[in-house]
């Protein structure tokens, strides 16, 4: 094994041993770089240009809604950018538009469409239309916005509502962790898949309402996993030398215990958002998930299932949902490599 230069922070050491795993760290580039995109999706798949000069005046469409009346129609509708009529009025002497690169949002629905829905892909839609015909590209680049930022958001409560009932439990031990084990024995024989098809029938179907109830049962395999660590280390030579000079739990946990707790919840992140995609993404496609026009992964799927003859829409989706979790699946056992002191900086 090679000596570890000492001169390297530890956490240097561990982005270092990260980037020796290149299907790693390539992931999590490919994946960094999806993601920003889809954080400007609106700038690269939308049915209003991003900029227009018509009649001497520059206009940004993208930002203010006009009206048909604006660019030369007879009604103060909102304009159809993709109406032929108004496309001509574009290519008039000295007009012009700027388009995104796809001509289409996620709910756009093209009424001048010459093949009938859900139709091929094409030049026009590149990966097709779905059976409304709604641009398959746009709802895949929308919905993966959304499925990541969902899995980011219950990652995040996991994190924190799995750190704080694991360090409870792993350093005050005793008779509170022994509460708190019958305790989550209780909650997890709960049927979460019946409490969600319950509230789905109550409530209105939402993002708000399926990440209160995931996050509800998705902290208790992290607060396992913390609890451990904190158990091992609560008795370690640093944590008494601490009581010792009079710091408080709080600030033991927090300085101390913690920092070096930390293995697991860094190495569970990338798999939770697996988990919280791969979740979301079934329940959109059991109908239990968002509201219907919600751009999401798992309609996708549904529709792909009741499309057979449409096989761009499965496929596409397929491809899409299989590369995401394949890249963080790779994160994460790069991560987890990276993160085993074992290995040579």
């Amino acid at each position: 094994m090679k000596i570890q230069n000492p001169s390297v922070s530890p956490g240097r050491r561990v982005w270092l041993r990260f980037r020796q795993s290149r299907r790693g760290y390539w992931s999590l580039i490919i994946f960094s770089v999806l993601f920003v995109l889809s954080l400007g999706a609106e700038l690269i798949s939308n049915d209003k240009p991003l900029a227009v000069r018509y009649n001497g005046q520059i206009l940004f469409p993208i930002f203010t809604t006009y009206s048909e009346k604006a660019f030369g129609g007879d009604f103060e509708t909102p304009a159809d950018y993709l109406d032929p009529f108004i496309q001509d009025q574009f290519r008039k002497d000295g007009n012009w538009a700027i388009y995104p690169l796809n001509h289409y949002r996620f709910d756009t629905l093209n009424y001048f469409a010459k093949a009938p829905n859900p139709a091929p892909p094409s030049a026009q839609n590149w990966l097709g239309t779905d059976d409304r015909g709604r641009d398959v590209f746009a709802r895949l680049l929308y919905g993966f916005r959304i499925s990541v930022l969902f899995g980011l958001a219950l990652t995040i409560t996991g994190v924190i509502l799995g750190m704080l009932t694991g360090a409870i439990q792993g350093y005050f031990a005793g008779k509170v962790d022994l509460f708190f084990q019958r305790f989550m024995e209780i909650w997890g024989s709960m049927p979460e898949l019946y409490l969600l098809i319950i509230f789905a029938s109550i409530f209105q179907p939402s993002l708000g309402l399926l990440l209160v109830l995931l996050s509800l049962f998705g902290w208790m395999g992290l607060s396992d996993y913390v609890r451990a660590d904190f158990l091992r280390n609560r008795n370690l030579d640093y944590v008494q030398a601490a009581r010792a000079l009079g710091l408080s739990n709080g600030q033991i946990i927090w300085r101390h215990v913690l920092p070096n707790s930390l293995t697991p919840v860094v190495t569970f992140l990338p798999f939770r958002m697996s988990a919280a995609i791969l979740a979301l993404t079934s329940l959109d496609f059991l109908g239990l998930g968002v509201p219907p026009n919600t751009p999401s992964l798992g309609e996708l799927l549904a529709q792909g299932k009741n499309n057979l003859d449409a096989w761009w829409i499965a496929t596409s989706t397929f491809v899409v949902l299989t590369a995401t979790l394949l890249l963080l699946t790779n994160i994460g056992d790069a991560l987890r490599n990276a993160l085993d002191v074992r290995r040579a900086a």
